[in-house]
């Protein structure tokens, strides 16, 4: 069973930036779709990034064009998100998600597993 685990989330400055990690056991991410989603309290749930781990191809919501960047580590079987530039408007609870076969990695219902979320606030 694949496990997802979030962690880099914390209270940061309007400006500031963070790099979320996710890491995967019980599975391997080297021909999946990984992505990073997000929840705002009174908003549904909003794509930001997700990764092609193959190709490398990457997907980026225009929200967060420009200011995140989405990698991954091969050897550690490990997904990132670096932030910069943040927002009052980035806090959130970040999902990581992950699925072997998806068509539109932009849509959350295409992804089986996904991680417990870890929190991200940007103070103005």
């Amino acid at each position: 069973q694949v496990q997802l685990v979030e962690s880099g989330g914390e209270l940061v400055q309007a400006g500031g930036s963070l790099k979320l990690s996710c890491a995967a056991s019980g599975g391997t991410f080297s021909t999946s779709t990984t992505g990073w989603f997000r929840l705002a309290p009174g908003k549904e749930r909003e794509f930001v990034a997700a990764i092609r781990w193959a190709s490398g191809t990457t997907y980026y919501a225009d929200s967060v064009k420009g200011r995140f960047t989405i990698s991954r580590d091969n050897a550690k079987n490990t997904m990132y998100l670096q932030m910069f530039s943040l927002k009052p408007e980035d806090t959130a609870v970040y999902y990581c998600a992950a699925a072997m076969f998806i068509v539109t990695p932009t849509t959350a219902s295409q992804y089986r597993y996904w991680g417990q979320g870890t929190q991200v606030t940007v103070s103005s």
